[in-house]
């Protein structure tokens, strides 16, 4: 049986508390917990979040994912991330990829 990855300190709605702590591991959890099987798209959307905050600490928007994937989808993009995350990219994506709840942003 496959053993469980512990979750780090999260905080009331499930995110985590210290981006630093996420883990692919962990990521598939939260998916899971979302009712998300990851594929490479996720993954996709998932590492770019992931770089942009090592980079600059700063939480990537949608439409900087978006941009992100239009390299690869065209047009199509912005459906697609949607499509991925089908309950929004803060409340979906951001959680899975570790993120702090963006706390200005709307829950789309």
């Amino acid at each position: 049986m496959e053993t469980a990855t512990p979750i780090p300190e999260t905080d009331a709605e499930g995110y985590l508390v210290e981006p630093q702590d996420w883990s692919e591991a962990l990521a598939e959890t939260f998916a899971q917990q979302e009712n998300i099987t990851l594929g490479d798209d996720h993954w996709d959307v998932i590492r770019f979040m992931r770089e942009e905050y090592d980079e600059n600490q700063v939480i990537p928007d949608a439409r900087h994912v978006i941009k992100h994937l239009s390299k690869r989808l065209g047009t199509d993009a912005r459906k697609r991330l949607f499509d991925l995350f089908p309950y929004g990219y803060v409340k979906q994506a951001c959680k899975i990829a570790g993120m702090k709840r963006p706390r200005a942003w709307s829950t789309g």
